[in-house]
């Protein structure tokens, strides 16, 4: 007698946002996988039946993607393709109420911190001796290492802490265990993630400990290179460098989102920190660490922005010269203390202001990019398309800084490191041989 086999639920976890967004669904997948639960990071296959969307409620652009992902999976849902669609993530910790009344279809909706609550409807235990086991959604030669969740500054501009809450940093023992565990499965490069990396410690060590927590990751057997992300300006740990210096694993890499250089804007956005103190901060790591690649991010189109103070950003781009350089638009924030200000710049001249600094930016990032013809790189690959292969400086993030194109006939693997010269430069890249 044939009996009926009811179907295995599988779990499509669709991502939003940034990468500590990222991070926090390769843990919900790992957990489900443990209890025996088909997961897939954002299939395009049908063949699941239940979706969680990982929401982001960072700017105005995110949260429309947001809104549409749900809304499309809803659709779905309604023309009998799912059985469930599950919410979680910033958006849903931010404006939850708002979207419970307004999106019809949606079975649960959940915060930034609800993890065991998701496993819950799943039938599935929250089991705490996982740490570090996770599902990775990037390729597997490069994982993200979340430090850290929420962020203690008051910045007017920024709504994290509204959804993440105030900086809780995970111990050094629980952080190198990940760091061993990702490299078991393949890992070489991990990138330092947290709001505001610098900050790390204080609240659980009572001082500052990123230099002893880099120390501990870099004596990871098998993990060849460390990148540093998010790290703030004011009273920034310059023992880092020291670190940095030491260990030949730890990229002379910083991403340090600096958002402006008027002190006027600077001090409208709350930063806690002068144009001057930023100009000599880059000099002292410059001569600290002779070579190393500074990232930075900035925002255009802040309440009260005048042409002067882009002006003033401009030229304090021309003065510093990074090596790399992102520019975002503002967008006004419910529940921020820049939202009480008018937000009185069109978005086209928010845009138009955006453009003018990154056009700055370009020059600088061809000339940085023609100084390196020539010269012999390390690099790792990332991935093989239309027949060359993409690859990555010590002093290129994944993503968001510049590629490396290599073309051999040599077969290649992504995570490989080999030598490359410096044939050819462009804006943002580099064209090279393999040594």
């Amino acid at each position: 007698m044939k009996t009926k086999t009811l179907k295995k639920d599988k779990v499509n976890i669709i991502t939003l946002g940034c990468s500590k967004n990222m991070v926090d669904s390769e843990v919900l997948s790992g957990q489900l996988l443990a209890n025996d639960i088909d997961v897939v990071h954002e299939s395009a296959k049908r063949d699941h039946n239940i979706v969680v969307v990982n929401t982001c409620g960072f700017i105005d652009k995110a949260k429309e993607e947001s809104i549409n992902t749900i809304l499309e999976q809803v659709d779905l849902k309604q023309r009998g393709k799912l059985d469930k669609v599950y919410v979680t993530g910033c958006l849903s910790e931010r404006y939850r109420g708002d979207l419970e009344s307004e999106i019809a279809g949606v079975d649960a909706w959940f915060g930034t911190m609800e993890l065991p609550l998701i496993l819950k409807k799943f039938d599935a235990d929250y089991k705490s001796e996982l740490v570090g086991e996770r599902l990775l959604s990037t390729p597997s030669h490069y994982a993200y290492l979340k430090i850290a969740e929420g962020c203690n500054r008051t910045c007017s501009f920024c709504a994290i802490p509204l959804m993440r809450g105030g900086h809780v940093s995970k111990p050094i023992e629980e952080l190198v265990l990940e760091a061993e565990k990702l490299v078991k499965s393949g890992v070489k490069e991990i990138m330092l993630i947290a709001q505001e990396l610098t900050y790390y410690g204080l609240d659980l060590y009572k001082q500052r400990r990123l230099g002893d927590l880099m120390r501990a990751l870099a004596g990871v057997k098998g993990l060849e290179w460390i990148k540093l992300h998010y790290a703030y300006p004011t009273k920034f740990p310059m023992e880092i460098l020291d670190v940095m210096n030491e260990f030949p694993n730890i990229c002379k890499y910083l991403d340090m989102p600096l958002q402006h250089a008027s002190n006027a804007m600077l001090k409208a956005m709350k930063r806690q920190i002068t144009r001057e103190e930023i100009e000599e901060l880059v000099q002292a790591i410059r001569a600290k660490v002779p070579g190393i690649c500074l990232r930075t991010t900035l925002i255009a189109g802040f309440p009260g922005e005048t042409t002067e103070d882009v002006e003033e950003l401009k030229g304090f781009l021309e003065r510093m010269r990074f090596d790399r350089v992102g520019v975002f638009t503002y967008s006004h924030e419910e529940g921020t203390s820049a939202h009480e200000l008018e937000d009185n710049i069109s978005a086209e001249e928010k845009e138009s202001r955006a453009q003018e600094i990154m056009e700055v930016q370009q020059e600088i990032s061809l000339e940085k990019n023609q100084e390196k013809v020539g010269k012999i790189f390390k690099v790792i690959v990332d991935k093989k398309e239309s027949g060359r292969y993409l690859a990555r400086t010590e002093f290129d993030s994944v993503e968001v800084d510049n590629e490396v194109i290599i073309n051999t006939t040599k077969r290649l693997k992504p995570g490989d490191f080999v030598e490359v010269r410096i044939t050819k430069a462009f804006d943002y890249d580099l064209e090279g041989e393999l040594v």
